[in-house]
């Protein structure tokens, strides 16, 4: 079977629901084991439980850089090697860029940016002296073209973008593939919080999708499965749009 992950473990941060959630599901339908990690405990319970007998969690805060090193520590000693990484955690703040706060700006910034890449690090640790593995982060499509009042939201994600291309070239020559997907507009509670009461929005958005419908968080799931496979040997360092056309649509 193409895309096969069986025998392969993932870690996937932000698990539990949304795109994390969707993710794990495709990871764990092709194979894979899976442990999901977020802050709510009966929330990855529960998405372990829908996912199967695959999934194993670890309540944890990527915030928390101290705790970092022995997070990836417990499951590497407890449940197995990390052979996929997806950085998938993040947040927004949806404000105008004159009344975002330092502190605002900061936070977004720590839990797309820095969490990332501290997570990244001591991951890559484990994956370099074994000569395999597979790094996904998660973009955005605010990476590609200007959104209005997510300064700090599209900041960090261009800047995860270019941290994909630097860490590939620096961890590709040793066997360890590092890529980034920017999902277009995905069917979400999150989405749906976001257009809900505001129709010229909704048809905005499908009105420069070709495809003219938003996209499924399995739409995002299938591509990090390619994307960790063997079949994906010769790519690394590039950036998987997933939009339905969004970003070429006019």
């Amino acid at each position: 079977m193409a895309f096969d992950l069986t025998g392969k473990l993932a870690l996937i941060t932000g698990g539990g629901t949304g795109l994390g959630l969707g993710m794990a599901k495709c990871l764990t339908a092709s194979g894979a084991r899976v442990v999901i990690i977020g802050r709510r405990e009966e929330v990855l319970k529960d998405a372990c439980v829908e996912i199967g007998k695959n999934a194993f969690y670890r309540v944890a805060d990527v915030n928390n850089k101290t705790e970092i090193a022995g997070l990836v520590d417990d499951v590497e000693k407890n449940i197995g090697a990390i052979d996929i990484l997806i950085n998938n955690a993040g947040i927004n703040i949806k404000k105008s860029s004159l009344e975002m706060s330092d502190e605002e700006f900061e936070s977004v910034m720590d839990t797309n940016v820095k969490s990332v890449f501290a997570l990244t690090r001591e991951v890559a640790k484990y994956m370099l002296p074994r000569g395999k593995g597979s790094i996904i982060m998660i973009s955005s499509m605010s990476a590609l073209y200007g959104l209005a009042n997510v300064a700090a939201y599209g900041a960090s994600k261009s800047a995860v973008a270019g941290m994909t291309r630097v860490l590939a070239s620096e961890y590709s020559p040793k066997g360890v593939r590092i890529n980034s997907i920017a999902p277009g507009f995905i069917d979400t509670p999150m989405l749906q919080k976001a257009i809900s009461g505001d129709p010229a929005r909704k048809e905005k958005i499908l009105g420069r999708t070709p495809m003219n419908c938003f996209g499924s968080p399995e739409d995002i799931g299938y591509a990090a499965v390619y994307l960790a496979s063997d079949e994906a040997k010769f790519v690394t360092g590039t950036m998987l749009v997933v939009d339905g056309g969004n970003s070429i649509g006019f």
